[in-house]
């Protein structure tokens, strides 16, 4: 299994050097806090295209 450049072992070993920095209490609470901010990212960017895409349509009928 490949992410990128990634496989399987240097995803565990990046897992087990964040699991020995931040310790297992933190692993869930830092995961949560990432995914959140990539929720709002992502809600963000759905917005910014949404309002380009009316900005678009709305200069077409002017026109």
């Amino acid at each position: 299994m490949r992410i990128g450049p990634f496989g399987l072992p240097e995803l565990l070993i990046i897992l087990a050097i964040l699991l020995f920095i931040f310790g297992a209490r933190k692993l869930p609470e830092i995961g949560s806090s990432l995914g959140k901010a990539i929720k709002g990212f992502k809600s963000s960017v759905t917005e910014t295209e949404e309002a380009t895409t009316l900005e678009s349509k709305d200069s077409k009928k002017s026109s």
